[in-house]
């Protein structure tokens, strides 16, 4: 890879895919690293583009355990910017081991960090956090408002969050963060909701709805979540975090609802009501306004369309992703 591309840190993730395949599509050469093998074809975007080989390289490290390997790398290809979406996921599991969550999403951060400040060639460093830090909300969250993180996991993140700051403040470490609504889009993995619910609804299987779904959510397409975050690396101001979201919300129960409309398969048919988990905020709704005036951004794909392409997806599919695993797997 040329000089000035772009790292991708958690590339196999569905954003990270998305992303860097967002990037071949604008023209830009990519390194893609991740601590997991890729996974199948099905699950990565960027390898449904024709020519993603000519601009794309891909190599498995661990941040836990394989930084030297990842500096020399940085050190040999130069990125401009890197952009880094890894992060130990899963807000329910986090309370199953929240030590894990701690290691990967700070200590293994922080390190990190502490060897790109020293980079002369560092443009942008681009840290996907998430709106979890703020805790249950009420009304439009703007992106100064106080981190009330309530699981091990959006803990975990808000302290990384905090770290990168003092960073910035100290050194110039030129980070910018971004915090997305829900995601999704095809190539989601089968654990989460969207595509999990119509992937029960097309097999006959009983989808658990935790609390009955009441909690209010904000979904966005992750291709206006790709555009997003490349202009945010690229014209994103040091120190400034920027929130990505629809300017709509519903409740998690409207959503699979919408599912069953789609899919001609009754609501009482599919949903088994399940107790709420531990810590679940009620309420997102994050203010855009930053992102939409400084920098131009807007939505362009309505829910809608979105899940109608997500299904077409998970049709075109339904042979495969049926023998895949639908629950999420913990790994250290």
């Amino acid at each position: 890879m040329m000089s000035g591309g772009f790292l991708v840190i958690g590339s196999n993730s569905f954003s990270g895919a998305h992303f860097v395949g967002h990037l071949i599509e604008q023209g830009h050469e990519v390194l893609g690293v991740s601590r997991s093998e890729e996974p199948n074809d099905v699950f990565l975007p960027y390898r449904w583009l024709p020519n993603w080989k000519e601009h794309f390289e891909f190599e498995q490290i661990d941040l836990n355990h394989d930084l030297d390997r990842l500096m020399e790398l940085v050190h040999s290809h130069r990125p401009s910017h890197v952009v880094n979406f890894a992060a130990q996921g899963m807000v329910a599991q986090s309370w199953d081991a929240p030590e894990h969550w701690y290691q990967t999403n700070v200590v293994a951060q922080v390190r990190l960090h502490d060897r790109l400040r020293k980079l002369d060639f560092l443009e942008k460093y681009v840290h996907v956090s998430t709106p979890e830090v703020y805790g249950s909300t009420s009304g439009a969250v703007v992106e100064n408002f106080e981190l009330a993180p309530s699981t091990p996991y959006a803990v975990s993140r808000a302290a990384c969050d905090l770290h990168l700051l003092t960073f910035y403040e100290a050194y110039g470490f030129p980070v910018v963060f971004t915090r997305a609504a829900n995601v999704y889009g095809p190539g989601q993995q089968l654990y989460r909701i969207i595509p999990r619910a119509m992937l029960f609804a097309k097999t006959g299987r009983r989808l658990q709805l935790h609390g009955g779904g009441h909690s209010i959510r904000s979904f966005i397409h992750i291709e206006d979540v790709a555009e997003a975050t490349r202009m945010i690396a690229i014209d994103g101001t040091p120190g400034s975090a920027y929130h990505v979201s629809t300017t709509s919300t519903l409740s998690i129960r409207d959503l699979v609802d919408q599912i069953c409309k789609m899919t001609g398969v009754p609501f009482d048919d599919l949903v088994e009501v399940t107790p709420d988990r531990l810590g679940k905020d009620e309420a997102y709704l994050l203010d855009t306004t930053r992102l939409r005036d400084d920098l131009g951004w807007s939505d362009s794909i309505d829910l809608r369309q979105g899940l109608a392409e997500t299904l077409r997806w998970l049709e075109e599919n339904l042979s495969l992703l049926e023998q895949l695993p639908y629950d999420y797997r913990h790994r250290q």
